[in-house]
């Protein structure tokens, strides 16, 4: 039980190293970074399973010790396990954000665009040009109209609060 025990140890501690690697890793060799993580754990997790067989089969004397050093190991390796999953889950939303990110960048948003489809469907209505630049001049002034009107009414609650105070 004792040599396996060594060397299904030297592999946690292997894999712990190999954990930091993950964070340094570029894209390309990051996926066989971690499928190598992967399959050493899965490795670790079949010597544990003799591990635990073997520590049943100890003496009496040393087998609640035994178990106990099986079970620190199967702790330690479901923790990185653990990490390893955090790791890919991370990984995975910063990908998938780059991804909705570099599909809004790749968007254009103009008004041009905008304005010249409602121009074309104007056209398909029958509007001519001329009604069009009158409904847009009529846009321009009313946004005069709003800012004229919000000044007057600040101004207005301006008097009513002096007036009344």
């Amino acid at each position: 039980m004792e040599p396996l025990y060594q060397q299904t140890h030297k592999q946690v501690h292997e894999i712990q190293s190999h954990m930091g690697r993950l964070e340094t890793a570029d894209k390309q060799s990051l996926h066989l970074v971690e499928n190598e993580i992967q399959a050493r754990i899965d490795q670790i997790f079949s010597h544990l399973e003799r591990l635990e067989i073997l520590s049943s089969k100890e003496p009496p004397n040393k087998r609640q010790n035994a178990k106990l050093r099986v079970d620190q190991l199967k702790y330690d390796v479901q923790h990185l396990q653990t990490a390893l999953r955090n790791f890919q889950h991370r990984r995975y939303a910063r990908e998938q954000q780059e991804r909705q990110r570099e599909e809004l960048l790749s968007r254009t948003f103009t008004t041009n665009g905008t304005q010249k489809k409602i121009l074309d469907i104007a056209n398909m209505l029958g509007l001519s040009n001329t009604v069009m630049r009158l409904i847009e001049k009529r846009a321009f002034q009313g946004k005069y109209f709003m800012i004229g009107g919000m000044l007057l009414t600040c101004v207005v609650m301006f008097l009513v609060v002096q007036y009344l105070t």
